[in-house]
């Protein structure tokens, strides 16, 4: 019955995302007319969509905003703020915000449960799986947002190093700080070049360089990126030459970088251990002795 049930709510979904879509022309179009024909008709008609709100705007929004109170509450140590930066880190800042995040991993922890209560047969073991499931889809968000960055990080670190050689060239080449931020927004690509574009556009809006780049590092989460923003900071305050420090953070960035991947080299052949032990010696013994063993017993 759970399971005709389900069956029955994800048909009607699907119904009404296709009718979503094909009328979305004509909604727009209508919407577009409706504002011709009613400008200029006084302040209570400056937005003719206030009282004609869409189906998401009345439903949709205020459900996902009640789902993330209560997934909200479900983990205390959570925050609004704190959701938002690590959306920021991991890249999603612009796509996602914490309400749909949080609605999110409601919406998957009351879908593991229905499946989970929909394929089991019942008792206390159908009960264990419904609950697995849910605890799964609860946390499945946080572990794709923790995944994808540590792997934004990653690619942080690894070109920082040439950010910063950029950075020291445009600066000694006599631009000022906000000019190199602009080239190397210009000529490089990557989660690094949006994280300064965005600093920098945080400091064209009135932020002061270092507010802007303190916030920066907080978003990245980096080592490296803490040490070029506090050197950066004190060489405003201090008076010292800029495209000095910017050439010393390179190199170091540099050194950090090999030593990274010195790190991993030497861990490779610990991480190849078990994989080669499993599935690779394993084929080897069967080829190798298996004809032995069958000669064997021939013999006897």
């Amino acid at each position: 019955m759970l399971l005709l049930v389900l069956a029955l709510a994800t048909l009607a979904f699907a119904v009404f995302l296709v009718g979503e879509v094909a009328t979305l022309p004509a909604r727009q179009r209508q919407g577009s007319i409706r504002r011709a024909a009613n400008y200029g008709r006084g302040r209570r008609m400056l937005n003719p969509f206030a009282t004609q709100a869409g189906f998401r705007e009345r439903a949709v929004g205020p459900a996902a905003t009640a789902m993330a109170r209560v997934v909200l509450r479900l983990s205390p140590k959570s925050t609004a703020d704190t959701i938002n930066l690590k959306l920021l880190g991991a890249g999603l800042g612009r796509t996602m915000t914490a309400t749909t995040y949080l609605a999110a991993k409601g919406v998957l922890g009351c879908l593991g449960l229905l499946v989970g209560l929909a394929v089991s047969s019942g008792g206390s073991r159908g009960v264990l799986v419904a609950f697995g499931l849910a605890f799964m889809g609860f946390f499945l968000p946080d572990f794709v947002v923790t995944f994808k960055g540590r792997g934004r990080r990653d690619r942080i670190q690894a070109e920082l190093p040439d950010a910063l050689d950029l950075l020291s060239v445009s600066v000694e080449a006599g631009l000022g700080f906000d000019g190199a931020i602009t080239k190397l927004t210009d000529h490089m690509d990557g989660p690094l070049a949006e994280e300064f574009a965005l600093s920098l556009g945080e400091m064209r809006i009135g932020e002061s360089r270092s507010e802007a780049l303190k916030k920066m590092a907080e978003r990245v989460g980096s080592p490296e990126m803490s040490a070029f923003t506090r050197s950066v900071i004190q060489a405003d305050q201090l008076g010292i030459s800029l495209g000095r420090i910017l050439k010393i953070q390179a190199s170091e960035a540099r050194n950090r970088r090999q030593a990274t991947a010195e790190e991993k080299a030497m861990k490779a052949p610990i991480k190849m251990l078990f994989p080669t032990v499993l599935f690779i010696f394993p084929a080897m013994f069967i080829v190798i002795l298996g004809p032995a063993f069958l000669n064997l017993s021939k013999l006897f």
